[in-house]
């Protein structure tokens, strides 16, 4: 029993160490195409200070369970100890994963933002999140949470039957394709000299040792 013990421990350990590595935050090369100014054109507006030296780009979907569980936890308290202060500022890109309704549901954020509520919109699909393609963004529930907010129904509806923001969130997952991102959440963490990437809901930890390191 003693052998098979003492045998066990560096398994143990591969695997514990394994997990770990798994979520170090990784560097990103920093190409012409990943300037500031590129990452953050055409995704969301600003929250926070647009003057904070470090910017937090979400790619999220409104169906993703993780990306769910990110708003209603880490993101919470970076809100209220990092981007309410001034050290960051976060900027949403979507990328739809899960079909048309997670389309349907940014375009609905982009109507509500040409009323200049796209965060209070936002924040309403994440509230009444009811998991992965399971149909729960509908038309009449995307009209529900723009009466919570406030929005003039009339154009916020007729926003949503020109699609008009389709193209928009279209584009947004190519280009996330194209810098590398092909799970939500995933983020981008940067300052003018250094991007890191945190694929998934990682823990609190690890982006204050982000932060740390820009």
């Amino acid at each position: 029993m003693e052998k098979l013990y003492l045998l066990t421990i560096p398994i143990v350990i591969g695997i514990v160490t394994g997990a770990f590595l798994a979520f170090i935050p990784e560097p990103v090369d920093d190409s012409k195409i990943l300037t500031s100014s590129r990452l953050i054109e055409n995704g969301s507006p600003i929250l926070g200070d647009s003057n904070a030296p470090i910017t937090i780009l979400e790619w999220g979907d409104y169906q993703c369970t993780f990306c769910y569980k990110f708003h209603q936890n880490t993101l919470n308290i970076i809100l209220e100890e990092h981007i309410k202060t001034g050290k960051v500022k976060l900027v949403f890109k979507d990328f739809p994963l899960n079909g048309p309704d997670s389309i349907i549901a940014a375009e609905a954020a982009y109507c509500a933002d040409d009323q200049e509520k796209y965060w209070q919109y936002h924040d309403e699909l994440y509230k009444n999140w009811g998991g992965e393609r399971t149909g729960w963004i509908t038309r009449e529930s995307l009209d529900r949470f723009a009466s919570t907010v406030n929005l003039n129904l009339v154009e916020f509806n007729k926003c949503l039957d020109s699609h008009k923001y389709q193209n928009r969130v279209n584009a947004l997952y190519e280009f996330g394709k194209e810098v590398g991102i092909d799970a939500t959440p995933s983020f981008l963490v940067f300052n003018d000299q250094k991007i890191i990437k945190i694929r998934g809901n990682q823990p609190l930890e690890v982006f204050l040792k982000t932060f740390d390191e820009l």
